[in-house]
């Protein structure tokens, strides 16, 4: 063989390598780190676990306030933000004309995607807690962390808009579709797909949220569950929080097994979420 072609395939494999070792070792990581959690959480892995409320002993504490706290805000948080994303981007992509307005538009989105989770708690505790009088309770943590979901579902739902073919577009508008006709029944099935993608980052984040929650109000040890919108609440990375400020052992294991039950919650969402985007990538209509 040609020496030269010879340091060149002994070159790509060693490239080759490298990139396998640079993805095999963070999997190596995160299996460490899961299997550290399961062992750290084994003590407190029972049913009564996800059934009772948390309680000034450890063997007897459970996450039920803050697995009901999270499903709630999140689900506020989806409801609030998801809309207000979609039909955001939806304008900026498909009615908005290029101009200075639509510039500043994105440059300020991309600068609000980057903004610490901390400076949304701090705006939430002003906007909504004091300044509209909603108190500490579920709806500002839902609008707090639908502020900080909004930018990402629109820089996903923009990405989507614009994988969308536009012989697509002009198609229907030469069959005399008008604009919001070939957007509405043309463009947003077709990227569906891909709008539930930006959706479920935006979620998932938000459920793991703790410091934007503990500024507007949410407090580690509930003993109830919220009744209403305004009532205090927890969430599972808050409750989390507070049995790890705690000194005893005991609480370390209640909160591996909340991280537990956290991670169980986000891949069923992430599950549920994929095998819909599936579908609808087969049947966009």
């Amino acid at each position: 063989m040609n020496p030269t072609r010879l340091r060149a395939r002994q070159i790509e494999r060693l490239v080759e390598a490298i990139c396998l070792t640079a993805a095999l070792l963070p999997l190596l990581m995160l299996g460490g780190l899961l299997l550290d959690v399961l062992v750290q959480a084994w003590p407190s892995m029972r049913l009564s676990f996800l059934t009772h409320y948390p309680s000034r002993a450890w063997a007897s504490a459970g996450i039920l306030p803050g697995l009901v706290g999270s499903v709630l805000v999140v689900s506020l948080t989806a409801l609030l933000a998801v809309p207000v994303g979609v039909g955001a981007a939806t304008y900026l992509e498909e009615f908005a004309a290029p101009g200075r307005f639509r510039r500043l538009v994105e440059l300020n989105l991309a600068n609000l995607a980057g903004v610490p989770s901390i400076v949304y708690g701090l705006l939430g505790l002003a906007l909504f807690v004091h300044f509209a009088g909603l108190g500490h309770g579920l709806l500002a943590g839902a609008l707090t962390l639908a502020l900080l979901v909004l930018p990402i579902v629109l820089l996903a739902t923009r990405e989507a808009l614009r994988t969308v073919p536009d012989s697509l577009r002009e198609g229907a508008l030469a069959l005399g579709a008008t604009r919001w006709q070939v957007t509405s029944r043309v463009v947003l099935p077709h990227a569906l797909p891909g709008i539930l993608t930006g959706a479920i980052l935006g979620v998932s984040r938000a459920m793991g949220e703790t410091a934007p929650l503990l500024l507007v109000g949410a407090v580690s040890y509930v003993t109830f569950l919220p009744t209403s919108l305004d009532s205090p609440f927890t969430t599972m990375p808050v409750q989390i929080f507070g049995w790890v400020s705690r000194p005893q052992a005991g609480f370390s294991a209640n909160a591996a097994a909340g991280i537990v039950v956290l991670l169980l919650t986000l891949t069923g969402m992430n599950l549920a979420a994929l095998v819909l985007r599936a579908r609808l990538r087969r049947d966009p209509t």
